[in-house]
């Protein structure tokens, strides 16, 4: 079979641009939208739900929404997984799924935002209830596929290396993308109303993640480059068989610390600008953009770091470098040093571990994935990246819930008011507590064995990758 040009491997990374722009929008935006601050509301934000901690006195009503949602997305995981994986379109088993959710997932993305009552009402709470669904079942019906062909378009490691290195690239891009209403939003504004104002800016980067998600459907043949059986398990045996692997189990709990202990910095990113270093809000877009600059340096020399010392070493590397970072921003409050001098520490320091876990971990699944094929002749790559994927967003939604408690520590939460009540101290708390889920997910990941993984699927190309995390039979005869 034919291996993926340097150019193909880019046109494959364009898809991950698409979806990362919309799955940014819904992250970024959602709970902007809906549930408006009192000085949104005088900018003229309208409030399409009720506001307020109102669900058992700690959780909104979109809240509530997205745990929902998020129930749901853990069965649409593995089940799409497992029809993929089966799949025996003569397209091959990932291309046509991509191609048929990706209008629909766009479509919905917009339409999210759209409730059609212009003010607080229990319809505005079903739509955005319904779509909310959609959105992560088309999204599930694009990623979990396109994930998958990581493993089987990588054919080398280091084939696997650059697709991992691209992908992480354009996810960046995506991610930056979305915030871009930020800076235009205003502008729109002497034409349209707040809520149009967002509204345009969503549906011009729907458009845009649409075409950048066809893009690869139509240009790369999946045939030509991936001759693989559909595997005949039904989604419960093969999730099944997916968890008993154990170094696949090893690396979803360090890699759920990883969300974790992400997610709960991202999300109190611009508490921690306006907060503890007492700046702008205009910083934390500057802060963001210079990490993920600074970041996308470091990406050139990964591949060659990962050649001479492995994949494992190099991800606790970077679980250890975020902690120092999260460490850095505890100490706001402890340590007086301007605003400004914290945010420049933490962007230099985050920045290469951030390139360290934004390239690896998708390469071990894809490492894992190829050894359980090569050991029992099942092809369930699908199942392997709709796990990790899983892992991604039940860390991501347990750091929403921690934050939101963690981050109120220390002051009086007006109950009916969305403005959280961000405090010093229960900022400080949620650094700290960023520190040790990274920490925490750097120990698990020193049980996985990279050694009988790479020994497993390494190819005569991998002789530089399989030199750097060495041999020891004695291990090897222990599993």
């Amino acid at each position: 079979m034919k291996r993926l040009t340097k150019k193909q491997m880019w046109i494959f990374a364009v898809g991950q641009l698409g979806w990362s722009i919309l799955g940014g929008i819904i992250n970024t935006w959602l709970v902007t939208f809906y549930l408006p601050t009192s000085s949104d509301i005088s900018a003229g934000a309208v409030q399409f739900i009720k506001p307020g901690l109102i669900i058992l006195g700690f959780l909104t009503i979109l809240g509530l929404i997205t745990a929902i949602s998020r129930i749901f997305d853990a069965v649409t995981d593995p089940l799409i997984a497992s029809l993929s994986d089966r799949s025996k379109n003569k397209r091959g088993r990932r291309i046509p799924f991509m191609q048929y959710s990706a209008i629909p997932f766009a479509v919905v993305t917009v339409l999210l935002f759209c409730a059609p009552v212009n003010d607080i009402s229990g319809i505005n709470v079903a739509w955005i209830s319904i779509f909310i669904v959609l959105f992560y079942l088309f999204m599930t019906m694009y990623c979990t596929p396109y994930n998958a062909l990581i493993s089987e378009f990588g054919k080398t490691q280091e084939d696997r290396m650059y697709i991992s290195t691209a992908i992480s690239l354009t996810y960046f891009a995506g991610t930056l993308l979305a915030y871009t209403p930020f800076l235009f939003a205003g502008v729109l504004r002497s034409a349209v109303d707040y809520n149009w104002s967002y509204r345009i800016c969503f549906i011009i980067l729907a458009v845009v993640a649409l075409v950048a998600m066809l893009l690869p459907t139509f240009l790369l043949k999946e045939k030509e480059f991936v001759d693989t059986e559909p595997t005949n398990a039904n989604m419960f045996r093969s999730l099944a068989s997916t968890f008993k692997n154990k170094d696949f189990r090893t690396f979803v709990g360090s890699d759920l610390m990883y969300w974790i202990g992400l997610t709960l910095f991202q999300t109190g990113l611009p508490f921690f600008v306006k907060v503890s270093m007492e700046l702008d809000e205009f910083f934390v877009t500057v802060f963001m953009g210079a990490m993920t600059f600074l970041s996308a340096c470091f990406y050139p020399f990964v591949s060659k770091m990962v050649r001479k010392f492995g994949k494992k070493k190099l991800t606790i590397a970077g679980f250890l470098g975020l902690a120092l970072a999260y460490l850095v921003t505890a100490m706001i409050n402890i340590i007086p040093l301007p605003g400004m001098v914290y945010g420049v520490l933490i962007c230099v320091i985050a920045a290469f571990p951030m390139a360290l876990l934004g390239i690896i971990p998708q390469s071990i699944v894809a490492d894992v994935a190829e050894a359980e094929g090569v050991t029992t002749g099942e092809n369930r790559e699908g199942m392997f990246f709709a796990a990790r994927t899983f892992s991604m967003k039940l860390g991501q939604s347990i750091a929403m819930l921690a934050f939101t408690s963690l981050a109120i520590i220390g002051t009086t939460q007006n109950l009916n008011s969305n403005d959280i009540t961000a405090s010093s101290l229960g900022l400080m708390i949620v650094a700290f507590a960023a520190v040790a889920f990274c920490v925490l997910g750097a120990v698990i990941l020193m049980f996985y064995n990279e050694k009988k993984v790479m020994k497993t699927i390494a190819k005569k190309e991998d002789s530089e990758f399989l030199a750097a995390v060495g041999t020891d039979d004695a291990e090897e005869n222990k599993q």
